[in-house]
């Protein structure tokens, strides 16, 4: 099982900062995804930026998430530990 999510910091671009639980750090890129059905209301700045951590995962208030292993695999890693 891939690590899960233990924080998340919104970013400029449509990017979140996310440390995970194995204390790894990464960036993800959510642009690709502003297009697609629900995910269209993250294009509102700061609805974008009430994400939180939720389960092991990121989470906006009206309930889009992100699966996290996705999160771990697509994001670019820029601390390990």
């Amino acid at each position: 099982m891939n690590p899960r999510v233990s924080k998340v910091t919104p970013l400029e671009g449509y990017k979140l900062r996310i440390e995970f639980s194995n204390g790894e750090v990464g960036e993800y890129d959510c642009a690709p995804l502003l297009e697609f059905g629900v995910f269209k209301e993250l294009k509102n700045v700061q609805y974008f930026k009430s994400v939180k951590v939720v389960g092991g995962t990121v989470a906006w208030p009206n309930e889009q998430d992100i699966c996290p292993d996705t999160l771990y695999l697509d994001s670019v890693k820029i601390l390990a530990v």
